[in-house]
């Protein structure tokens, strides 16, 4: 069975996203860039779990949707849509760039990857929630991409950094009990650390756009 989304439960069948989004490819992290309109699956390189939401919420704190990272690598509830920013559209197939904000919006339930200066349940550090409805929230939606070089690529290790309270989207190893026995805590931290990195593992990777094709291009000249 798939999420709950508003009362009931509707399936994830991610196969059906390659009809909806056109020129994609499926697979996992390698080289290219990771553009707008993917699907991915975000790996904590420290903690081999996946960023994962549910419709479960916190029972202290902001009381929304809680993030968790799961092991398991085919849990239909760990993928996100890369999108661009509040109120700015990040066109299809354009390359993230090193240092640009977006937005993840959580696949199964709509929401948006958020932070906010309540402190998460076991470790007291920033809470990370999902936030929103059908993809739409607020401005501590907005997530900055730390990585070298030009585009976020598909086969790096990058840090997600929030645009408005400045932590590191994080895992430090704290595990919950029911009833999402034995996920692992998800939080904001302001110190940049092994915690904080991300790799891309499975998804649907939008083909980047003619324009950056173009860059490339002129770049091997």
């Amino acid at each position: 069975m798939g999420p709950a989304v508003a009362g009931r439960r509707v399936p994830v069948v991610v196969p059906v996203l390659v009809l909806a989004l056109g020129a994609a490819v499926r697979g996992g992290g390698g080289p290219g860039p990771v553009t707008c309109g993917s699907v991915v699956k975000l790996l904590n390189v420290r903690h081999n779990v996946r960023l994962h939401s549910h419709d479960v919420r916190y029972g202290s704190g902001s009381g929304q949707q809680s993030v968790t990272g799961v092991s398991a690598a085919d849990d239909g509830n760990s993928y996100w849509r890369v999108r661009g920013r509040t109120a700015a559209v990040c066109e299809r197939g354009t390359p993230v760039r090193c240092g640009q904000a977006i937005r993840l919006t959580h696949l199964g339930t709509g929401r948006n990857l958020h932070s906010h200066r309540f402190a998460s349940p076991l470790s007291g550090n920033q809470e990370v929630s999902a936030f929103g409805e059908a993809g739409e929230g607020d401005y501590l939606d907005d997530w900055t991409v730390v990585c070298s070089g030009t585009y976020w690529s598909r086969d790096s290790e990058v840090r997600f950094q929030h645009a408005s309270t400045d932590v590191f989207l994080s895992v430090t190893g704290e595990q919950y009990g029911r009833p999402i026995h034995g996920q692992k805590e998800v939080h904001g931290m302001a110190a940049s650390s092994q915690n904080n990195y991300w790799k891309v593992m499975e998804g649907i990777f939008m083909q980047p756009s003619e324009v950056f094709k173009a860059e490339q291009y002129h770049a091997e000249l």
